[in-house]
């Protein structure tokens, strides 16, 4: 058994290095202009060797004693072989996640794997070949890897005063390599980390490591500060209410306030979110991107368009929680996500049930995906609508109806409402991989399934919509904001990739004039913004700038592990277990180191840990819903 467990090491450390080598070659230009192999190669074998020492430890430590029993070198041959095939099975997978979310697989790959219908799908249609490979390839090395670990033969007998020699040799061994250093901290991901690039910062790392890691971390997601660093309440609360310029609200809800609208109404408008899909401002011809929007771009000439709006993440959860809770970005899960945030949480549909609004979420897939209905439904909406609800829709794909029928429902909606103040919440479907939507709407350039074809697809149904919008009777009393999630297929070779968090935002309908605004302005500002432009005298705790007024300025962002925050071209990056870093920031893509200024990396720690703290404190809420904790 001990011949057995070496030639498991030797053949993963193998495996794992072979696996690394050949994603750095794929990915050579960005390896090369971050120096090259040495640090990947380093790590990874720290790395690996904890991984490896953790699946292989306990039979290295028994060998001794058991290994000439046939049946414990059976067991364990087995053993072997399904965590071989894990690593296997993690590295194959490595290559199409890295290609779709620039990075190794992470708690994202164990996420999706909670939607099996919609992923597989996706698979399937969009991935064919990849998983005709994938299966090739982990075939060749399940027969590999029953040749060299199920036909090992067992150890002759061994001296036994040489027995609890190598036992405590192998444990020592084994917990150095567990642990990967003699310092304070055990390895953990950062302790690998050796450039500006996030998605190199992985390459020392194995799969099947970091997505345990992932899954690890998940039981932290309340403790921003240990990842970040520590900062009082007291501290925190006056720098985040000081940069929204609010007064103290009460203890137990520190942001509360009152908002005073900037335009007098005798009825507050109703007003649309329209949530599109991996809407990055590269694809949008008015923001300097490729002209594959031109129904935007026409709206866009006769609305409030904001032409420096940045998300605060990569995920549509994310983009949700910002849009329709004005809730900033967190090192953990979205809000739609985490568990005590599915009641008492506050929403824009929580607000406006106090003024006798009627709030929908409008979606053309399956509404259960990524926990939105349990978080819209029990934080204010009244009605949801999604695929199953949809009659003789025109397309329906792997994620769900298309975005026109979606668009068709909330012109019904919205037609059937007159009487009745509405929120309605918007979310687009189609500009997903793998890229369906009906034909005869486009004129698809090249390959119909390709995110170009999907974007001028999504552009068309929303072009359709406000030509029926603009003819009909809610629209002089409508508020329509139009904003992407984020942007599609996020990376860069930098710790924050500015340029892709760059989306389109713009409000337009009722009276609302034509502007090209160039302030810098976050997702979070919007709700505030249109609150404003609605009439709301109201109470609520979003620390968003209202736009009708003076603000902006300021982003902020959340990519992986890292958090972002940008104030005018200064960028502060936060890491986990690192000093913060700065940097002057020209789009699309120049990032120049700076000294580090205390005070800006100070109101930078206070945005990052203050939404954690806030929802563990259930403190992003309204009076009436407060629970006392």
């Amino acid at each position: 058994m001990l011949n057995l467990t070496l030639i498991f090491v030797v053949s993963s450390l193998c495996l794992l290095m072979l696996s690394r080598c050949l994603l750095a070659a794929w990915q050579w230009k960005r390896v090369k202009q971050a120096g090259g192999m040495l640090p990947i190669l380093k790590g990874g074998l720290r790395i690996d060797a904890n991984q490896i020492a953790v699946i292989a430890g306990i039979p290295a430590v028994l060998a001794p004693w058991i290994g000439h029993i046939p049946l414990a070198v059976a067991i364990t041959g087995w053993w072997f072989l399904l965590t071989w095939m894990l690593l296997v099975l993690m590295e194959v997978s490595t290559p199409q996640f890295i290609h779709e979310y620039d990075t190794r697989p992470n708690r994202l790959y164990v996420e999706y794997l909670q939607h099996p219908q919609e992923v597989f799908g996706m698979l399937w249609k969009g991935y064919k070949a990849v998983i005709f490979g994938a299966v090739a390839m982990l075939g060749l090395f399940a027969w590999i890897g029953y040749l060299l670990f199920i036909e090992a033969r067992a150890d002759a007998g061994m001296t036994w005063w040489l027995r609890p020699l190598i036992s405590v040799a192998a444990a020592i061994i084994t917990f150095l390599a567990i642990r990967g250093t003699l310092g304070h901290r055990p390895i953990n991901p950062s302790t690998v980390a050796y450039c500006g690039d996030s998605m190199l910062n992985t390459l020392p790392l194995n799969s099947l490591y970091n997505v345990i890691y992932a899954i690890y971390s998940m039981k932290n997601e309340r403790s921003a500060e240990d990842v970040y660093g520590k900062i009082t309440p007291a501290e925190m609360n006056a720098i985040v209410r000081q940069c929204a310029t609010l007064e103290e609200g009460p203890a137990e809800i520190p942001t509360l306030h009152w908002q005073e609208p900037t335009s007098k109404r005798k009825r507050p408008l109703n007003v649309v979110m329209i949530v599109q899909e991996s809407l990055g401002a590269q694809y949008v011809s008015n923001l300097g991107g490729a002209n594959l929007t031109p129904c935007l771009d026409e709206l866009a000439k006769t609305a409030w368009n904001f032409t420096r709006a940045y998300a605060t993440g990569t995920r549509s959860v994310r983009g949700l929680e910002a849009v329709v809770a004005g809730f900033p970005p967190t090192v953990s899960d979205a809000a739609l996500r985490l568990s005590g945030a599915q009641s008492h949480f506050f929403t824009m549909a929580q607000v406006l049930k106090q003024h006798g609004y009627r709030s929908s979420f409008v979606y053309g897939g399956e509404s259960h995906f990524d926990n939105m209905k349990s978080f819209f439904l029990g934080n204010g909406f009244d009605d949801l609508y999604d695929a199953p609800t949809f009659k003789d829709p025109a397309f329906v794909g792997t994620w769900g109806a298309s975005d026109e029928d979606m668009f068709n429902k909330v012109h019904a909606l919205l037609s059937a409402t007159a009487g009745q103040p509405t929120f309605t919440l918007a979310f687009s479907v189609s500009n997903h991989s793998p890229w369906e939507y009906p034909s005869g709407r486009i004129d698809p350039d090249g390959d119909p399934a390709t995110v170009e074809n999907t974007v001028r697809y999504a552009d068309w149904a929303m072009g359709q919509f406000f030509d029926q919008a603009k003819q009909s009777d809610y629209w002089d009393n409508t508020l329509f904001l139009i904003v992407a999630d984020h942007d599609s297929r996020v990376g860069g070779a930098s710790l924050v990739p500015l340029r892709h968090f760059h989306i389109p935002a713009l409000i337009l309908g009722a009276d609302v004039s034509a502007r090209r605004d160039d302030r810098l302005i976050s997702q979070i500002d919007l709700p505030t913004t249109l609150l404003s432009l609605m009439g709301l005298r109201c109470e609520h705790p979003m620390i968003g700038h209202d736009l009708t007024r003076n603000g902006g300025g300021r982003a902020m962002m959340q990519y992986g592990e890292n958090y972002g925050y940008l104030k005018g071209d200064e960028l502060i990056v936060l890491e986990p277990h690192r000093d913060a870093s700065q940097y002057r920031y020209q789009a699309p893509a120049n990032y120049t180191p700076m000294p580090l200024n205390a005070e800006l990396a100070r109101e930078a720690l206070a945005h990052a840990i203050w939404p954690s703290w806030v929802y563990q404190n259930q403190a992003y809420t309204l009076p009436h819903l407060h629970l006392k904790i």
